[in-house]
């Protein structure tokens, strides 16, 4: 969430950034404007009313210890009708800062300077490809047909179950979703994040603090009965962690991983393009999260790119980045980095991760705050990215690494899922 003091200050740059999201932010940057005016207003009409109200209270303490009754009840009358005023100024101020918060949750953050404007994901920057495209043959097959030809994957006994996007694993397949997760764990301790389990299902005020509410509320499934969401990923958890949080400068920086399943609607989502594994309702992923201080947060961002980056090349497997145009930034992303491996017998790039950097606007929802050593607060920055998700990854394994003779796993992978081939 943008903060009040920097549209207040910075309003036509804001407008003029928001435009590379195809976003006519105008109106509601007057609308805040306006209802911040009125909120004001009513906090001095309020706090005027509440002197008057105090010091009414001790003039009536005491002419009532000097014996002048009468004077005070006087002085009574214009107390009680003080109270009734500032019960109403109260109700303005809640109806005008509420009024304000929901306009505020409807603007998206500024993007970062580098990025480019744009409307589509056809805009996007290729900022480097690497790997090699194996040359399968004539022969070659998607991975749902070498799921089934295998028989580590059964899609159909995952409708039975649940519905279309709720893939059974089986086997070799199993153990390789194991091995992947155990593997992208291990891969992130190493590089210093402190590994965590946290709850896959949140409450509303996370939702919000993170950005997916209101903004993605019909992409999240909801557990009416509780008011709980099933998480669409960890960030969510993880990066709650901190909200109403006061860290100290020293604390810099906080680096968190974990493994989670991951749930989303994917209303509308329909096509060759979500076949197989390429768009799931439930699937698994292993996350990065950092909290960073405003100075550090791009370097810290850069880091965690050349961390996927590595993961990617352990693995052998194809892939491109790409700087994100404005029009296919996320709600809450200043700057997000896509990474996406080439699924060979699809010929299309496959999304596994982004990598984002949210600056202040997550921890301005969040309260995240930290005191630098003279003691004033600031609003952290936070960050997180995929490290990785794994259905399009092991759809890439599996299509990429295909041979005569079955799936050659990736090297990387062989300690942790104990057997070289899928035959």
């Amino acid at each position: 969430m943008l903060q009040l003091q920097t549209i207040r200050e910075q309003k036509e740059s804001i407008v003029s950034a928001l435009k590379k999201r195809n976003i006519d932010g105008q109106a509601l940057l007057d609308k805040v404007l306006e209802l911040d005016g009125k909120r004001r207003a009513a906090q001095t009409q309020l706090d005027t009313v509440l002197a008057e109200s105090n010091q009414l209270s001790k003039e009536i303490g005491v002419l009532y210890k000097t014996g002048k009754a009468q004077e005070a009840n006087a002085l009574k009358e214009r107390s009680s009708a003080l109270k009734e005023e500032s019960k109403t100024l109260g109700e303005d101020l809640n109806a005008h800062a509420e009024a304000l918060q929901q306009v505020l949750y409807q603007i998206p953050n500024v993007p970062h300077p580098s990025v480019v404007a744009g409307s589509s994901e056809e805009d996007n920057e290729v900022v480097l490809s690497e790997g090699k495209v194996p040359q399968l043959g004539s022969k070659a097959l998607p991975h749902w047909e070498l799921a089934k030809k295998y028989d580590i994957i059964d899609f159909e006994l995952g409708v039975k179950i649940a519905g279309a996007g709720f893939p059974v694993y089986k086997g070799k397949g199993a153990r390789l979703q194991r091995a992947l997760i155990a593997y992208f764990l291990d891969r992130n301790t190493a590089a210093g994040y402190t590994e965590i389990q946290v709850p896959h299902l949140v409450n509303e005020a996370s939702g919000f603090g993170t950005g997916q509410l209101p903004d993605k509320e019909g992409q999240m499934y909801h557990v009416t009965a509780d008011d709980l969401y099933l998480i669409p990923t960890a960030e969510v958890p993880v990066t709650n962690l901190f909200r109403d949080v006061m860290l100290n400068e020293a604390d810099f920086p906080i680096r968190y991983t974990g493994y989670t399943p991951c749930f989303r609607r994917e209303a509308g989502s329909y096509g060759a393009h979500v076949r197989g594994l390429n768009r799931l309702h439930q699937f698994d992923k292993v996350e990065i999260v950092r909290v960073e201080h405003p100075d550090r947060s791009y370097e810290a961002l850069d880091g965690m790119v050349a961390h996927v980056k590595e993961i990617l090349r352990e693995l052998g497997l194809p892939y491109r980045i790409l700087r994100l145009c404005g029009g296919d930034l996320g709600f809450t992303a200043a700057l997000t980095y896509d990474f996406e491996v080439f699924s060979t017998s699809q010929d299309r790039w496959l999304e596994v991760s982004s990598v984002s950097n949210f600056e202040t606007y997550q921890a301005n929802r969040l309260k995240l705050r930290f005191k630098d050593k003279e003691g004033k607060r600031h609003l952290a920055h936070t960050l997180n990215g995929s490290a990785l998700a794994l259905p399009r990854v092991l759809a890439g394994i599996l299509e990429n690494c295909q041979t005569e003779n079955g799936i050659k796993i990736p090297e990387a992978l062989v300690p942790y899922c104990g057997f070289e081939m899928i035959d």
